[in-house]
């Protein structure tokens, strides 16, 4: 079983995601915790495998408490569930090793998909002493997170932040996305926006339609596989 411990200030959202967790074969719930303080103290005395971790604490900013955590040497892995959209959150969550992040509101099936994978990259871990570069490559670019860590390694040129950026973008937007539509929201040039895309199209985490206009070539439009 994967223990997991829920941290969010709101009682009711955390019943939720509990529920949520509960509904998904091979994990349970070991505690919950409303702030900082008690996310760190919870995870110190009951040793979860999966910390689900709001951002917006009352006493802490979550990144914060990762940092201590890893700080603490605890090596639990943080699964972010949040309402923050900032790409400076984005970016630093990638950076403090985050397993992903999932924007609120979702649904169940958003969060079963996310765990599902987890499992299954941890159990692969957990089966294999020595690994060949191909589960290291795939260990350090593929997760649950969709998006951003994608299942092939990033060409030559791209970044792995700005690859989280541009999975941001897809996961906020509700229909399709346009290269151009993509790099206003992220800041870069649309070429740029456009090789993110594709390249996130490849490996399978995002699908490109077509849309037709009264003249000229049709706009190639994204969304999230």
């Amino acid at each position: 079983m994967t223990r997991v411990l829920v941290v969010d200030d709101d009682f009711m959202v955390a019943r939720i995601h509990r529920g949520f967790v509960e509904r998904v074969d091979g994990f349970e719930v070991v505690g919950t915790a409303r702030t900082g303080d008690e996310a760190l103290a919870l995870v110190a005395s009951l040793q979860p495998d999966l910390v689900l971790l709001d951002l917006y604490l009352p006493d802490a900013f979550g990144l914060d408490v990762v940092a201590q955590l890893r700080a603490a040497g605890e090596t639990c892995d943080v699964l972010v569930i949040t309402a923050a959209k900032e790409a400076e959150s984005v970016r630093r969550a990638v950076r403090e090793g985050v397993v992903g992040y999932v924007l609120k509101p979702f649904a169940f099936p958003d969060l079963e998909q996310r765990l599902q994978a987890y499992a299954a990259d941890r159990v692969r871990a957990l089966a294999d002493d020595d690994l060949t570069q191909e589960q290291i490559d795939a260990a350090f670019t593929s997760g649950p997170s969709g998006p951003g860590r994608a299942s092939a390694p990033l060409p030559k040129g791209l970044s792995a932040e700005t690859a989280e950026s541009v999975a941001a973008a897809l996961r906020d937007t509700t229909d399709t996305l346009s290269a151009t539509e993509c790099a206003e929201a992220v800041g870069i040039s649309r070429v740029s926006a456009r090789r993110y895309l594709e390249h996130f199209v490849s490996g399978g985490q995002a699908v490109v339609s077509l849309r037709y206009g009264a003249t000229g070539r049709p706009e190639r439009r994204y969304r999230r596989a």
